[in-house]
Formats: C-alpha cells, structure tokens, sequence
C-alpha cells in the first residue's frame, strides 16, 4: 500500500526508536511529529528511521496529527497510519489496517479487551463513544482509539479545526457526516505504567467545548 505511518509524539524519547523500527518492516515511511518536546525525542525518532517533524512549541495533539497527515499527503501518500509514539499501538496490528478494504477510515477497536484499559480511560471512552453513536446514529465502539488508518484524499477537504485530544472524535464525525465508509478492526491493549498526556480536566472541557459545537 501506498502508506506511511504518522506518529504524533511528546516526549516519548524512552519509547519512539523502539516503536519506529517495529513499524519500519510494514510500511515504507515513518513520519515522527515532535509535538514542542523537551527530551530526545526527535533525535531517538531519527536515529531510529524516522523522518522527524518538528514543532517548536506545544501545539496539541490534534495539531501534530494534521502536521504528520499533511505531510504525508503532500509527498503523495494515499493513506497514513497513525499511531501513538508511546508503544501502546501494536506494530503486529497494522496487516488488520491495511486489510481492510473498501473503508476511508478505519479505527482500532480495543472494546474486546477493555478490562485491561485503566478503568477512568475504558469509562470515559465508552461515555463519548456512545454520545457519538447516537448522534450520529451508527455503531461506533471505539471513538477515541488514535491507531487508525487515513484515507487522505478524504481526509483533505474536511477542514478538521481542533488541536488537542478531541481529533480522534472530530475526525470521525466528519468521516461519518461525509458520507465516508467507517469500519473498526480489534487491536490489543497494550498499557504499562506511563503517564497518560491526557489532562482529565482541561481535555475534558475541550472536549464539550467541541461536542457543544458540533452540529
């Protein structure tokens, strides 16, 4: 396939060489977003493969996936795969992206083994992603898994606008309102001991911020 994989990323200095060269026997580029980070990550991310992007300030998450997105489509990718820099995301999963065929997007499904989530993360993604579904009014298991594979030529036009945490669910309502062909594939949980970058409070509020504008 015509993909390469967009690994959005603050300081995951500990774990991005390991992730970039798990993923470098699948796919033929590696697009590491460095997100403002104040450890080695680009370094690490290059050393290990990668081509790094770099920000030079915290942006958000939302806007690093643009940045690695964009690239991609503009150095004539028809897809990219994103995924998480801190090894939570399976190398081993992507043949069940890239699979997958007839869909614009397709997101990983961690909902069959949600008992390994940390419990506030399995609550609060089982929360959104049933508001999501009934306003959408399709099946959506796992709204705010970021390990997702991205058609870009329909991801092009859709003008997405949030920077943070809320991408994951802004990029699917505008999929599914386009009329584009969402489909879930299950992945493994893979969660150690990290410090999730997810603010409970602030990322929260952005999110409702975004839900109550969503149309």
């Amino acid at each position: 396939m015509n993909c390469a994989a967009v690994i959005p990323c603050l300081n995951e200095a500990t774990h991005i060489s390991t992730v970039v060269r798990s993923v470098l026997p699948l796919l033929p580029r590696v697009i590491v977003v460095d997100d403002g980070s104040d450890d080695r990550t680009a370094q690490e991310a290059a050393t290990a493969g990668a081509e790094v992007i770099q920000h030079a300030k915290n942006q958000g998450k939302g806007a690093a996936v643009q940045s690695g997105l964009r690239h991609a489509h503009e150095h004539g990718f028809e897809w990219a795969l994103l995924m998480d820099g801190d090894g939570q995301h399976a190398a081993g999963d992507i043949p069940k992206f890239l699979s997958e065929t007839g869909a614009h997007l397709v997101i990983g499904n961690r909902m069959p083994e949600a008992g390994q989530m940390p419990w506030l993360r399995r609550f609060v993604n089982r929360w959104m992603s049933a508001c999501l579904t009934r306003r959408l009014g399709v099946p959506l298991p796992d709204t705010q898994c970021g390990f997702r594979l991205v058609h870009l030529p329909s991801w092009s036009p859709l003008n997405l606008q949030t920077s943070h945490f809320e991408i994951e669910s802004e990029m699917l309502k505008a999929f599914v309102d386009a009329g584009l062909v969402v489909r879930f594939v299950p992945i493994r949980v893979v969660y150690r001991n990290e410090t999730s970058k997810i603010d409970p409070i602030l990322d929260t509020v952005r999110w409702f911020r975004w839900w109550s504008h969503a149309s």
